[in-house]
């Protein structure tokens, strides 16, 4: 069944993010201006949901540009926002254990594969968060490796770091990780 996805492109301190959603909530987040993050949803949405086009929708994404704005100003520590998933059972486990990473604290990918109890399966935590369709709400940005090292990020690890300040999570008059 073809789905309708709105989408919209919000400015934020982090660069331009491409929102999409559907009817039961918000789907997927690009990075990027939207010359480069459309073509990547529209790519998204063939895989998903076999011929949906998505089309520029600001209402649909009202809610989840107003969080995210919160979010980035410092005033949000958690999101309230339908969301819907869409990925193998294996995917949507991972995902749904980041949700659960408290904001301002981190998870090494040995974290998640031992919280959903896929201890060997590390390599394809790293598999599961790379294609996080939501950054930022589904907060693959709080992963980082076994040794404290930030490791990998869709929208680069300027981002990641960024993000990663925002929340407190550095010590940010030393430049140095906060002990947790």
């Amino acid at each position: 069944m073809v789905k309708r996805v709105g989408y919209t492109v919000m400015n934020s301190p982090i660069g331009p993010l491409l929102l999409a959603s559907t009817e039961e909530g918000l789907c997927f987040i690009e990075f990027g201006e939207e010359e480069i993050a459309l073509p990547n949803l529209q790519r998204w949405c063939r895989k998903t949901f076999l011929g949906a086009v998505p089309i520029p929708d600001d209402e649909m994404n009202r809610a989840a540009k107003q969080q995210l704005e919160e979010y980035l100003a410092g005033t949000r520590t958690a999101f309230d926002l339908p969301i819907r998933l869409y990925g193998t059972p294996f995917q949507k486990a991972v995902w749904t254990e980041l949700t659960r990473i408290p904001y301002g604290e981190t998870r090494s990918y040995k974290d998640i594969a031992l919280s959903i109890g896929a201890v060997k399966a590390v390599r394809a935590i790293g598999g599961a968060n790379n294609r996080n369709p939501i950054p930022i709400v589904v907060p693959c940005h709080r992963v980082i490796g076994s040794n404290g090292a930030l490791v990998g990020y869709g929208g680069g690890l300027a981002i990641k770091e960024h993000l990663l300040k925002l929340e407190g999570y550095f010590d940010q008059s030393v430049g140095v990780q906060a002990i947790r």
